[in-house]
């Protein structure tokens, strides 16, 4: 029986010819991520257990990105615990302020994710990579603590569900409400421990954003990973920024699968999860009395420079409904400059937006845009849990930048073409 890519790169990092979804096995690693949150548990378990070397100073990365800048002082004690532990072990790739960036944004762009690849990070957004064709999946603090040191973990090899695309997408359409979509047919534990495999004619018409967004929330529907074949797409983001030799690798055609998914992306709307689950998708078009308080664009799923690009257009010689807050978090340090180079930061501001240094702040319910008791917020962020952004009796709907962008200035959810 043939192997799917996820189980190809996992076998060749355990050094073995074949590997089945079930088998246990020892992986060496390519990456190894924390943030800020993640990264002082796993600084406290390195060195309760008598670690006094990292693997390799150069396959670990920290990225200060949940509260950088500081919010309190318990955030700064726990960056100041991350700058002491890099500084020590001389970590190569560590990003605070000033060079940080969200971290699933910033590893991509810094070039120091490829194809064929495996990395775990403290973050369970760490699948995002799979849209480079890497293997790539969150693990724990203690996890984290183990990689540092010996540079490998142990998996599960997931079974795997093939996802068949086909079509093109319409107008205001994006990986955003594709994953929105998928979810919504599947569940949140629709992939519990399985690797979504993407494939079919339609890859072709997601860019590798829309790509990095939909392997971001693979978790979302309980996916071990989220991984997308290497085209010329791929190519053309990878050779501009790894200057490290990198192996591509295809599944077999006789791979086994669980089921197959199809989706037809000329059938996908600008959709939005409700409260209080990602499988809880509508249609943009529903929610005219839905009214809203406030509005998120950024996050590791929606940071990028073609997010604000769908979220400019919209906003552009508009104003946010009278009573909605805007809040617009550009990824990196580079999508912040690029905005303000194209004019996007501009139109934000003219629009009645607050434009944020990188942060994963609002997501999570941390700071910069926590809600109050009976508030709805359209976040184009990756979770709508009870209390995800601020009080339990908050209201959180996701959506793309663009209907995200809409939403604010109706004033209620609304698609971009009903403005």
């Amino acid at each position: 029986m043939g192997m799917t890519m996820t189980q190809k790169i996992l076998a060749k990092h355990a050094g073995l010819e074949s590997v089945r979804a079930g088998q246990l096995i020892q992986a060496k690693l390519d990456l190894v991520l924390g943030n800020d949150i993640t990264t002082p548990v796993a600084i406290n378990e390195f060195e309760a257990a008598g670690f006094d070397r990292v693997f390799d100073k150069s396959k670990i990365a920290m990225v200060m990105d949940h509260f950088v800048p500081n919010k309190d002082i318990k955030a700064a004690t726990q960056c100041k615990q991350c700058r002491t532990f890099a500084r020590r072990f001389d970590i190569e790739h560590y990003y605070d302020v000033g060079e940080m960036g969200i971290e699933h944004a910033l590893l991509p762009e810094k070039g120091l994710v490829a194809p064929g690849e495996t990395v775990i990070g403290a973050d369970s957004h760490t699948c995002t990579y799979g849209a480079l064709g890497a293997f790539s999946t969150g693990g724990g603090s203690t996890d984290m603590a183990a990689a540092m040191a010996s540079g490998q973990l142990w998996f599960k090899v997931p079974s795997a569900i093939r996802v068949y695309l086909s079509g093109k997408l319409r107008p205001f359409v994006s990986g955003k409400d594709v994953i929105l979509h998928l979810i919504g047919l599947i569940g949140v534990d629709g992939a519990r421990y399985q690797s979504l495999e993407f494939d079919g004619p339609g890859v072709a018409e997601l860019s590798i954003y829309d790509r990095l967004t939909i392997s971001n929330m693979a978790i979302e529907a309980g996916g071990k990973n989220g991984i997308f074949p290497v085209d010329a797409v791929t190519r053309a983001y990878v050779e501009s920024r790894v200057d490290r030799p990198w192996t591509a690798f295809e599944a077999d055609p006789d791979a086994e699968y669980e089921r197959t998914v199809e989706i037809n992306l000329g059938d996908v709307d600008c959709t939005v999860a409700y409260p209080h689950l990602p499988e809880n998708a509508h249609s943009a078009r529903e929610g005219r009395d839905i009214a809203i308080d406030q509005i998120v664009i950024g996050s590791c799923t929606n940071g990028q420079l073609p997010d604000m690009a769908a979220a400019a257009a919209v906003l552009k010689g508009k104003h946010l409904a009278k009573g909605v807050r805007g809040i617009i978090i550009p990824a990196t340090m580079h999508v912040y400059r690029e905005c303000m180079r194209l004019g996007y930061t501009d139109i934000f501001m003219d629009a009645g937006c607050v434009v944020s240094t990188p942060t994963c702040g609002p997501c999570l319910g941390g700071y910069m845009g926590i809600l109050a008791a009976g508030e709805r917020c359209v976040s184009t962020t990756n979770r709508n849990f009870v209390g995800r952004m601020g009080h339990v009796d908050s209201e959180v709907y996701l959506a793309s930048p663009a209907v995200a962008a809409a939403s604010g200035i109706a004033g209620h959810i609304c698609h971009p073409e009903e403005l």
